[in-house]
């Protein structure tokens, strides 16, 4: 016996259209697809407040990634050498 699927919802949440599918292979589980002037800017499994769809539309400045800093991992220190200071931390 199948589960009955659920129908596709259509709501606006301020200036954002959300658009509530059901999820492939789930009988409640909905996917929300937030849409600004008909463009896709996102898809939650929650429902989406107006500030989830603020923060696709205009997500924070990520810092770059400081790959050496995180990888390098120096040695013991050679005898009589000076004691190293980290200044840029």
């Amino acid at each position: 016996m199948a589960l009955p699927a659920l129908e596709r919802k259509q709501y606006k949440l301020g200036k954002y259209d959300i658009v509530a599918q059901p999820q492939y292979g789930s009988a409640h589980m909905l996917r929300y697809t937030v849409m600004l002037n008909g463009k896709r800017i996102g898809a939650l499994m929650s429902v989406p407040s107006e500030s989830d769809c603020r923060f696709m539309e205009a997500p924070p400045p990520v810092p770059p990634l400081r790959i050496f800093a995180l990888t390098n991992r120096p040695g013991r220190p050679k005898k009589g050498s000076s004691p190293v200071r980290n200044e840029e931390l």
